[in-house]
């Protein structure tokens, strides 16, 4: 009886055991096709893939551009120069004495700047009077036939020769100045040693003068004469006028622009030698291609700018060269022929050579 009972319970033990190890099996494989269906709809988004779906095309706008008289005006920067620049100097290395003004004077032509130590030139000036009391003496014997002609040329030719050294060193000893200016730099004081470098700098700055550097293509353009319009920073609500006075001859092979002078009478002398100005010139007029400046697009990765043209269906990007902004188009100097259709919307999703849709 005992041995009955105990097969019964362990037919119901291996049961039982049978019957979870079957669950852990089902258990595993829900689990598993669970999550082959999360897998599988992560993929898809759900939905099931349409391989022969046809890929859009972008829808674009269009505007017909043509070219059109456009003004050539162009601005360039500049520095204002004084008409005439004079360095103020001895010709030999002297102590100096004296100088009498500073920067910033104005001075006058024939107006003394700076004394040179003077003694060479107070014994040059004594051996001279001497040299004149000794030819006074010999001319009135010569002219009595005391002595012969020889001898008065000697004693004659002496005292011009020691008057020309004087004059010269006059001029080296007291430093006048040769032109009306003012004095734009001093570069020694008084008993210094002069040493290269000039004393002073004097500029003549009415009228005053701006180089600009001017593109070759307009070298036949600009003439002498013409009108220029002068602004600067120091004056901000006032224009001055000023005219070409010098073209030069020869175009720079590295730059390709030629020096304009402009000329600028500046009677009140507000336009001072450094001071930072820009010279806008009327170069005349151009047929040029005027584009919307929302059709200009900037190429990533680079500076360039291109225009999108319409053909046939298809666009083509254009590298473009920009002229003058006038209000919100762009002079074009080049990329875009006369006539030409240009997107002006959708760039953004649109590629060389891409087939577009025209919106009407």
């Amino acid at each position: 009886m005992l041995k009955k009972i105990s097969k019964i319970k362990e037919y119901k033990f291996r049961k039982s055991r049978n019957i979870k190890n079957h669950m852990k099996t089902n258990f595993s494989y829900v689990m598993m096709l669970g999550f082959t269906i999360l897998l599988s709809s992560a993929c898809t988004g759900g939905e099931p893939s349409d391989t022969t779906k046809e890929p859009t095309i972008p829808l674009v706008k269009l505007t017909k551009v043509k070219a059109e008289p456009v003004r050539q005006i162009q601005i360039y920067s500049a520095t204002v120069q004084g008409d005439v620049k004079n360095n103020i100097a001895p010709a030999t290395p002297s102590r100096i004495d004296e100088i009498f003004v500073e920067v910033g004077d104005n001075v006058k032509k024939g107006e003394r700047l700076v004394n040179m130590d003077e003694s060479t030139l107070s014994q040059l000036e004594l051996q001279i009077k001497n040299q004149e009391v000794e030819f006074n003496r010999v001319d009135e014997l010569y002219k009595v036939g005391g002595i012969s002609k020889s001898e008065w040329d000697n004693v004659s030719m002496a005292l011009k020769v020691n008057k020309n050294v004087y004059s010269n060193i006059l001029k080296n000893t007291r430093l006048l100045s040769p032109i009306d200016g003012i004095v734009t730099a001093r570069n020694y004081d008084n008993g210094d040693m002069y040493s290269g470098l000039p004393i002073l700098v004097i500029e003549k700055i009415s009228p005053a003068k701006l180089f600009i550097n001017v593109s070759e293509q307009y070298y036949s353009v600009v003439k002498k004469g013409d009108i220029a319009v002068v602004e600067l920073d120091a004056y901000a609500e006032e224009i001055f006028q000023g005219r070409v006075s010098l073209i030069h001859p020869t175009i720079d092979k590295n730059t390709r622009t030629f020096p304009v002078e402009i000329q600028v009478e500046n009677m009140e002398k507000k336009l001072r030698p450094g001071m930072f100005a820009r010279v806008t010139l009327n170069l005349g007029t151009e047929n040029r291609v005027v584009v919307p400046d929302m059709a200009i697009v900037k190429r990533s990765g680079s500076g360039e700018r291109y225009v999108y043209v319409y053909e046939n269906g298809k666009v083509s990007f254009s590298i473009v060269q920009l002229g003058q902004r006038l209000g919100d188009r762009y002079e074009l100097l080049s990329g875009v022929p006369d006539n030409a259709s240009i997107v002006v919307a959708g760039q953004a999703k649109l590629n060389d050579g891409m087939m577009v849709e025209v919106e009407k």
